[in-house]
């Protein structure tokens, strides 16, 4: 007989995080626990560890039905939150296919523990699918058990990449000019009047015959771009910098990117150049402006008050600078009830920066001129708690483990008619960076 849930989570006390790099301490030393599940942004959020519940779908409904799933293990489950914090409770991570029409298994994970940070507070939750109630012994118990004591496993956070091996870099689906070769295309589709925008993406597959470092990988994402989202759900890893929508109770906030310069293009010169050749650009401000706008139609039904940016900022990475906005809305509260996170997914995906304008003939257009299967690229993934709070970023700047030696990785761009194929492909270039350093690959 299938036992309900039941889930404790208590309060672990005061962090460690290291006073001059959180990236390199506290969470990030528990990526080193084998097939961790992890969302990390300067030092706090949430690792899991092991599994008691799982859900998998796919095609137009993945949303719907996830959330169908969720909300009757919920209902079902015993949960007692010493500390009731977005996050805390029990809790589900999750990575959904980008297409409607792809094959990827979008899946919830519901660890068997997790560790959380927030506001410099340590948590833990440990959940059981025995029908016994955990014990806060039995959680702190679990705590030490699968972590230790953290000793010997801190200096690896930031470390340098393995020494160079037998790596080898292929070019993916299409190629260089194969894909330049779709952009143009694009480009007289958009042209011709079809449609405003178009996001197009292109892979590359990365080969180590010494066997590819999962939690390595993570925790060189963690040190080095603190600023994003790191995450890690099975085998898709990465370091996002756009957040689809984050709800905590009532507020629901998102980030929208749209126009990027590589920061070797600008050769040390810093903000202001960015802010000249970004925001003074009619292209890059004409590409953002779709993207928020995306962004905002999807909310607004599910909003009773928001604003976003009068002007977009730029958002300084070790790898490129972004044109960003940041939204906030407070969301409507019809008979007693506020829309979840998966809820508002649903309804916002795929937005503009990675799927174009209008989005169904972008989407059509995608699948004739990619060449490929994005599987969770661009899709969302994160996490969501039993009170329908989560954080969902969009699966950028990552890639997939296909075998314990082969990573396939992912970047794409917004195409509008004023751009050049070549530019495009020097851009996706520059997105592969944070992916292929934390594999100790220079390019």
């Amino acid at each position: 007989m299938k036992h309900p849930l039941r889930a404790l989570t208590v309060d672990l006390g005061a962090a460690d995080l290291g006073a001059t790099d959180p990236g390199t301490a506290g969470l990030a030393s528990a990526l080193s626990v084998p097939d961790a599940q992890c969302w990390i942004r300067r030092g706090e959020g949430q690792v899991g560890f092991g599994e008691v519940a799982r859900f998998t779908t796919s095609g137009p409904d993945r949303f719907i039905e996830a959330e169908d799933w969720w909300k009757q293990l919920v209902l079902e489950a015993e949960i007692r939150d010493e500390v009731e914090h977005p996050g805390t409770g029990l809790l589900a991570f999750g990575s959904f296919a980008f297409s409607k029409t792809s094959p990827y298994a979008s899946r919830l994970v519901v660890p068997e523990l997790v560790v959380g940070v927030r506001d410099g507070r340590a948590w833990a939750t440990l959940a059981r699918g025995d029908g016994i109630v955990p014990t806060p012994e039995e959680v702190r118990r679990a705590v030490v058990r699968t972590l230790g004591s953290g000793e010997g496993t801190r200096t690896t956070a930031g470390a340098a990449p393995a020494a160079p091996g037998p790596v080898r870099l292929g070019l993916g689906a299409l190629g260089e000019q194969r894909w330049m070769d779709a952009v143009a295309a694009g480009v007289r589709r958009i042209a011709a009047g079809e449609l405003e925008k178009l996001v197009l993406a292109r892979d590359i597959v990365v080969e180590d015959a010494r066997g590819i470092d999962r939690g390595g990988v993570l925790r060189r994402l963690t040190s080095a771009y603190g600023d994003t989202w790191v995450y890690g759900v099975d085998g898709l890893v990465g370091a996002t910098p756009e957040m689809l929508i984050q709800v905590a109770g009532r507020t629901a906030q998102a980030r929208v990117l749209a126009g990027t310069l590589d920061r070797r293009e600008a050769d040390g010169k810093g903000l202001e150049y960015a802010e000249r050749v970004l925001a003074g650009s009619p292209k890059q401000r004409h590409e953002h402006e779709i993207a928020i706008q995306s962004l905002t139609t999807a909310l607004e039904p599910f909003s009773e008050a928001m604003n976003a940016h009068d002007e977009p900022f730029i958002l300084e990475l070790p790898n490129v600078f972004h044109l960003a906005s940041d939204v906030r809305a407070e969301l409507a509260d019809v008979e007693g009830h506020v829309p979840t996170s998966l809820a508002l997914i649903n309804a916002l995906h795929p937005t503009a920066a990675v799927c174009g304008t209008p989005t169904s003939v972008a989407g059509a257009l995608i699948r004739e001129l990619e060449g490929l299967d994005r599987g969770p690229y661009a899709g969302p993934v994160g996490w969501l708690d039993a009170a329908g709070n989560g954080e969902w970023g969009i699966a950028l700047r990552g890639g997939v483990l296909e075998s314990a030696t082969e990573m396939r990785l992912y970047a794409g761009c917004g195409i509008v008619e004023a751009s050049d194929p070549a530019s495009e492909l020097a851009e996706t270039w520059a997105k592969f960076r944070p992916m292929l350093e934390a594999l100790g690959i220079e390019r």
